[in-house]
């Protein structure tokens, strides 16, 4: 059987769900963090995405989160993000998981998308637990209750992987992956 007849067969499926990670936004101009064209590159995860670096110097954790916010709020979502979003609209996937923060699979119409990353346009304070959208690319980005300072609602490296038992249920009760 050939590539296209294996891959109709599995449409015929209503619980197709995709995993996806960063490699599917490249092509939207989003470099992966650890890739050769990388965002490591020019920064040290190390000193930039941790919760103490958070807390040991907001400017620069900040100055990184918005060069990132920088690089994707003007990305558009591209044909594999184009594709999933219609496969999920026609019937033929059930869910996306991604460990993607860049928003770009709901940009493209998907609905049904587990961030287990979290995603960049949300900001949590850390005082007062609010959550908030904001669009802001620039300084410190501070809380609209309480005044404080607001961290990116992501994953942090030596941080628990969001939604993870819906993840690992939405894969275990898939018909194909």
């Amino acid at each position: 059987m050939n590539d296209l007849k294996k891959i109709a067969s599995l449409l015929k499926y209503k619980k197709n769900v995709a995993l996806t990670g960063a490699g599917i936004s490249q092509e939207s101009g989003i470099p992966t963090f650890r890739g050769k064209d990388g965002l490591w590159k020019t920064y040290n995860p190390e000193e930039l995405a941790t919760k103490n670096a958070f807390i040991k110097n907001p400017e620069l954790f900040w100055d990184f989160y918005n060069f990132r916010r920088n690089l994707i709020k003007n990305a558009m979502p591209n044909d594999a993000h184009l594709t999933l979003a219609s496969m999920e609209k026609e019937g033929q996937l059930f869910s996306i998981v991604t460990q993607n923060v860049d928003r770009l699979h709901i940009k493209a119409g998907s609905v049904n998308v587990i961030e287990i990353h979290g995603n960049i346009w949300d900001v949590k304070c850390e005082s007062c637990g609010k959550v908030e959208f904001r669009e802001e690319t620039s300084g410190i980005i501070k809380c609209s209750s309480c005044g404080e300072i607001t961290r990116p609602d992501v994953v942090l490296f030596g941080e628990s992987v969001r939604n993870i038992e819906e993840a690992f249920s939405i894969v275990r009760d898939s018909d194909n992956i």
